[in-house]
């Protein structure tokens, strides 16, 4: 199917969402993969995986990408190779879960984490955060907040890519509720403390949540 949604996050700043409709055949017909990219796929025990990493690549090609434009570095990072005469690099950040594949392209430094809805998250919250948070709420609201939280926490480990950060000891949100859609969040890590901007919502039962350097 054509790409699902494109939600504009910020002026310099837009989130790309496929949902997955197709078979994995279907997609692996429509996307050209470099050798390195095959062997991953065919390294993945699950199919929604594999369709999950194809559909990125579709979004790539809408956005007149491929996957030969999309680079890795040494700790896993995602990049995208400067195309023409673009004046400024561009950032990225991939996310995908079940029916939907995301990717976000910014101007400034960016994690993205995209998660379905479901109750299990209930059960791990202690985990990685403080659960006095989700007090006087429904299920259902308890349910949203939680993904959102680790979804606050998810986004700013990819965005920092740092060996040894933990969720539930140095990532800590600031107070809001589902509809502010926003928030802020802070890391205390390696005697350094970050501030970051976060952008959430809700699309069908999937969050995303994106995060960015406060740099104020």
């Amino acid at each position: 199917m054509p790409l699902h949604k494109v939600v504009y996050l910020q002026p310099n700043t837009k989130l790309y969402l496929w949902k997955i409709s197709e078979d994995f055949e279907t997609l692996f017909r429509e996307v050209r993969l470099k050798d390195s990219s095959l062997a991953r796929l065919e390294g993945m025990k699950s199919e929604s995986h594999q369709k999950g990493f194809l559909a990125v690549r579709m979004i790539l090609q809408h956005l007149e990408y491929t996957d030969f434009d999309l680079l890795y570095d040494q700790f896993g990072k995602p990049h995208l190779k400067p195309q023409g005469c673009s004046i400024k690099d561009l950032e990225l950040s991939i996310s995908h879960s079940h029916d939907f594949s995301a990717i976000v392209i910014s101007e400034q430094k960016v994690g993205l984490d995209l998660e379905q809805l479901k109750n299990k998250i209930l059960k791990i919250a202690p985990r990685f955060m403080d659960i006095s948070h989700l007090e006087n709420l429904s299920t259902e609201e308890k349910i949203k907040k939680a993904t959102v939280i680790w979804g606050i926490k998810e986004s700013i480990f990819k965005l920092k890519n740092e060996v040894g950060i933990s969720f539930s000891d140095h990532i800590s949100e600031n107070a809001f509720t589902f509809d502010d859609k926003t928030t802020t969040a802070t890391l205390k890590f390696n005697n350094k403390e970050e501030k970051f901007k976060i952008q959430f919502d809700q699309e069908e039962d999937y969050i995303f949540v994106c995060a960015f350097e406060d740099t104020k």
